[in-house]
Parts: structure tokens; sequence; C-alpha cells
């Protein structure tokens, strides 16, 4: 079992960094803001319900990468279809996750965590797949510096679970350096053939 303590000082570094990132990268953010406007129009940010500590239902916050376009039954068109070049960029560069500090600030998210996830996936778990839900989802995670969506499913689950069982301040100083180098070389950010994932069907995968 965690220690009371580094889990307060998670918490805590939390609190500070998101304060910070939200403040000084405020000016990228109003950039992105205003392109996005601009490029894909109304509304600039992506809102959608996923699955944080103990699977307790949040909004998450992204910014728009797709745009609405739709096949000539009005039915929308797959993500690949819809991510536009401004989406790509955003995504390789991970802009589109800035506004997720907010969800930090708001106690719903950890900077470092396993990444949360759609509610319909969590009936399709294994049992040892639900412990990712032990531990407050994160912006960025061990399965994110480790290979991200270049992963499968079962790989990216594997790691979450491992992450929950070895948690450490240490591990997570070792999980922000490296997705700052992630993040610099731009690595995984989509399975191949797809935008970001294919969806996740279960746990067998």
């Amino acid at each position: 079992m965690r220690q009371l303590f580094p889990d307060i000082l998670k918490r805590a570094a939390d609190v500070v960094l998101s304060l910070l990132g939200l403040v000084c990268l405020s000016p990228v953010m109003v950039a992105v803001g205003i392109v996005a406007r601009v490029r894909l129009g109304s509304p600039v940010l992506f809102k959608q319900t996923r699955l944080g500590l103990k699977a307790a239902p949040f909004l998450l916050f992204k910014f728009r990468t797709m745009d609405n376009a739709r096949d000539s039954g009005g039915q929308l068109l797959s993500d690949g279809d819809r991510l536009t070049s401004l989406g790509r960029f955003l995504r390789s560069h991970s802009l589109d996750e800035l506004p997720q500090l907010w969800n930090v600030l708001r106690g719903e998210m950890s900077l470092i965590g396993p990444r949360p996830l759609l509610p319909k996936y969590v009936s399709r778990y294994t049992a040892r797949q639900r412990h990712r839900h032990d531990v407050r989802p994160g912006i960025t995670g061990w399965a994110q510096v480790s290979g991200r969506n270049a992963l499968s499913w079962e790989q990216k689950l594997e790691m979450d679970v491992w992450y929950v069982d070895h948690w450490s301040i240490r591990l997570d100083l070792k999980i922000l350096w490296l997705t700052i180098l992630a993040v610099a070389r731009r690595e995984g950010v989509s399975s191949v053939g797809h935008a970001t994932m294919p969806e996740f069907t279960g746990g067998g995968q």
C-alpha cells in the first residue's frame, strides 16, 4: 500500500505545476485557441466524459483537432478522415493536451498516471486491468513514454497496471523527463492506420 505522505506530495506537486503551467503557457493556449477558432470554427475545446480515480466520470478538456465532415447520409466520417492538418500539428506536439492542466488543477487528473479512457471500456477490462483506476489518470504516463499509441491495447493497459503497482516520486520524475524527450521526437502519435488508436474491444487484445 502506498504511503500517505507521497500521495500528498504528488497532489501538491500537481497543483503547483498545473497552476504554473496554466499561467506560463497561457499565451500559447490563447494562440492555439485563436488559430483553432479560425481554422475549425466553434467550439475550440473538445469535451468528453472519461473515467478517473475509482472509475469516477469527469469531463476531459482538449483542443479540438477534427472537423465535422460528414458523408452523404449525414454520418460523421472516421476520425482519420476528419483529422485536419492543424490537428495533426497539435497532436504531434502534444499541444492539444494543454487544457488538461485545468483537469489536473481541479483534482480530476494528475500530471502523471494512466491515460483516462472512455466509460464504455470499463466493462471490457480484465480484473487486473481495472486496477488502472486505483490512481488518478494522467496527462502522460508510463505507456506514453514507452511507445504511446504505437503500442497495442494489451501492452498499454499492462503498463498502466505496472505503474500503479510500482508508483513512486522517482518513477514520476523519470516519466516526466522521458515525456519531454518523447514530445521532442514526436514518436508514437498514432497507431498504424488510425488517427490515434482503434477502439478497445476487450482485455484479450
